[in-house]
Order: C-alpha cells, then structure tokens, then sequence
C-alpha cells in the first residue's frame, strides 16, 4: 500500500507541472485541449444514455419499479388505518350515573309465562 501511494503521489505531482507549465508557455492550448475533452466526455455520455434507454427490459424495469411504489404505497395506508385504529379516543366519554331502583328483588319470576 506504500508503494501505492507513493506512486499516485508522484504521478499527481509530474501531472501538475505539466500543467503549470502548459499554462505558463500556452494557456489559450491549454484552454482549447480542456474543451475538446469536455466535448467528448459529454458526446460519450451522450451515447452512452442513448444505448442504455432503448433496452426493452428498460420499459419492463421501470413498470416493476412502479408497481412496487404502488404496493408500498398500499401497504403504508393499511397500516395506518390500523394505527389509527389502536388509537385512544380524542375525548374521553363520561361514565353514565345509573341509579339503583330499590323494589321487589327477592321475587323471581316464573319463565314459563315468557
């Protein structure tokens, strides 16, 4: 690993005099070389998304991802309903004040009449 990095070291410090000296003797060819690169990384890039998104399985990958969107989507909202339903209610109900009515406890009725 050493030598690894010794070696980038190296190799960043030759490209930066390179550089340096490039720009100090011809800075409008320095100029003209960094635009033609960026002019082919950009066509190569161009091409590159070109071949990629006339796969048919481009079409197939992007309804599948769809679709599970879809049922993620589903999935959150039945889980919330469940949440929801767990929930306590927002105002508590008052507790009825139900009296006893004292009257004729020891007498049972007979069934037989229902």
């Amino acid at each position: 690993m050493k030598i690894r990095n010794w070696l980038v070291g190296v190799i960043t410090v030759i490209a930066l005099i390179g550089l340096g000296s490039s720009l100090i003797h011809n800075p409008l060819g320095l100029i003209k070389q960094l635009f033609v690169i960026g002019i082919v990384a950009v066509a190569i890039y161009i091409i590159y998304r070109v071949l990629v998104g006339r796969k048919p399985e481009r079409s197939e990958s992007r309804s599948y991802a769809r679709a599970a969107k879809l049922s993620k989507k589903r999935k959150r909202v039945s889980q919330q309903t469940n949440s929801q339903m767990r929930k306590k209610p927002l105002r508590k109900r008052t507790a009825s004040h139900l009296t006893v009515i004292e009257g004729k406890k020891n007498k049972k009725k007979d069934r037989a009449i229902f």
